[in-house]
């Protein structure tokens, strides 16, 4: 699959829209320069299923797993999803600001949820993600950074490294390389 080319208000035309509440306007003037990747899978280690999507429009049920009664309030979200078939959805325009990093920094910036696009592989850190994930996040990737400044990609795990692992130890960040962009630039 490849994109269409075709974007209207930051949405990517022929892909799936699931339109997430948890968002808001970037700072006037700033510019998207940073892709942020991110692993998720609910209930963790599983994949499939609709609770991602739950969680990112404030729809999971908490009583549907037991891990879900502590995110029940969380309030995020991320601009895209890429699902282990490679099945790309969006949930905020890539013009607003979508609350995916949370406290976090780089290159000296605080904020990046200010400054970057975020993308969830539907994935783990014990569980290698698939190949079709990696094609569709390098399409992706190549995609976005034709229409918006994109300087660098970093992990969650590199701009928030107190918090978080994503994408993981098994992410092959080498990959990503053909997508124009040094693989995992230093924070």
């Amino acid at each position: 699959m490849t994109l269409s080319g075709a974007m209207t208000g930051g949405w990517i035309e022929g892909i799936r829209h699931v339109p997430s509440p948890n968002c808001d306007d970037r700072p006037p003037g700033e510019a998207v320069s940073l892709i942020v990747i991110h692993a998720i899978s609910l209930p963790p280690s599983q994949f499939g299923g609709g609770d991602i999507e739950r969680l990112f429009t404030n729809t999971l049920d908490a009583e549907a797993h037991p891990c879900f009664a502590g995110i029940r309030s969380l309030r995020v979200s991320s601009h895209f999803l890429i699902r282990r078939d490679g099945e790309i959805l969006q949930f905020v325009s890539g013009d607003r600001r979508a609350w995916h990093a949370g406290v976090s920094r780089w290159r000296g910036r605080r904020s990046c949820n200010d400054f970057s696009i975020g993308i969830e592989l539907e994935g783990c850190d014990e569980i290698p993600f698939e190949d079709p994930q990696y094609d569709r996040l390098i399409d992706l990737t190549k995609f976005l950074r034709e229409r918006y400044p994109i300087v660098a990609l970093a992990g969650h795990a590199d701009i928030a490294p107190e918090r978080r692992t994503d994408p993981g130890p098994l992410f092959a960040w080498p990959r990503i390389a053909f997508a124009g962009m040094p693989p995992r630039l230093p924070a």
